[in-house]
């Protein structure tokens, strides 16, 4: 890849990131469950951090964000595209809420940003 590609890819997890913190606006779990627009941007957030890392790689990822699973992200995002009927609420939460910020936060420094 690119590294012009790589450092969009990054871009877009930083900034669907920021999406997620945004949209949860420090809702607590129950708040969330209970918005179904807001689960519905959360997912679609997820879903383009997912592609993207995947497209970044995981030899790269590995690189990035070592402490970042990158076959428990690639195995969400497939879970959000093909098994989306059957997604627990409490497993995106908590994507949201711990994941993804410290993913984010890697990308960030790795950019340097």
């Amino acid at each position: 890849m690119s590294s012009d590609r790589e450092r969009d890819r990054l871009l877009d997890i930083v900034e669907n990131a920021q999406y997620v913190a945004d949209y949860l606006n420090g809702m607590g779990f129950e708040q969330f469950a209970a918005s179904r627009m807001t689960v519905d941007a959360i997912e679609r957030c997820l879903q383009r951090i997912t592609e993207a890392v995947i497209r970044v790689g995981e030899q790269r990822m590995a690189t990035i964000a070592p402490e970042v699973p990158f076959h428990a992200l690639r195995g969400l995002g497939n879970r959000l595209r093909h098994e989306y009927d059957m997604i627990d609420h409490e497993i995106i939460y908590a994507a949201a809420v711990n994941d993804v910020p410290r993913l984010a936060e890697r990308c960030r420094a790795f950019l340097g940003a």
